[in-house]
């Protein structure tokens, strides 16, 4: 799971937490990868992860799931943008080219939960939204988490 500002705003970071429990607590791996200026401060997004519980061995930085990324079966994107925007790699000269970001797209599937089609905080469109391995799952982030986490819940209580 990849969270951003979106998470932090629709504050869906405990439904994300409750989620990622539910998984490992079934031998699912889920992890979060955080991005240094995820958010609107360096830090914001560890803290509200923190905050909703998630253990600091959960979390991980930018460098320690790129290296990993194309053996992620599912990369989950919760209101982020910028940070996991191909664009920065792919089209040179635009606003963020260059900008370390989080390499989704080598995920087996990648999945967006976001509002909208919109661009982020750099108001420049993501590539990544049309790979062929991407889906996209829009609405607020707190629904769309909070449904997750139920679906989930149900699915796993059935097996």
């Amino acid at each position: 799971v990849v969270p951003g500002y979106g998470m932090a705003m629709s504050r869906a970071q405990t439904a994300m937490g409750e989620l990622a429990s539910l998984l490992r607590n079934h031998n699912i791996n889920m992890k979060f990868g955080v991005h240094p200026v995820a958010g609107r401060m360096p830090g914001q997004m560890n803290v509200l992860l923190a905050e909703a519980g998630v253990p600091h061995d959960w979390v991980f930085e930018m460098e320690e799931v790129n290296q990993n990324m194309d053996t992620n079966d599912v990369a989950l994107i919760v209101g982020a943008n910028d940070v996991v925007n191909s664009a920065a790699l792919e089209v040179e000269g635009c606003a963020i080219w260059g900008m370390p970001v989080i390499e989704v797209w080598k995920a087996k599937k990648v999945i967006f939960c976001k509002r909208s089609m919109g661009g982020g905080y750099a108001d420049l469109d993501n590539p990544v939204f049309y790979k062929d391995n991407t889906e996209m799952l829009l609405g607020d982030a707190k629904k769309t988490a909070d449904g997750l986490a139920t679906k989930v819940r149900e699915i796993l209580e059935r097996v």
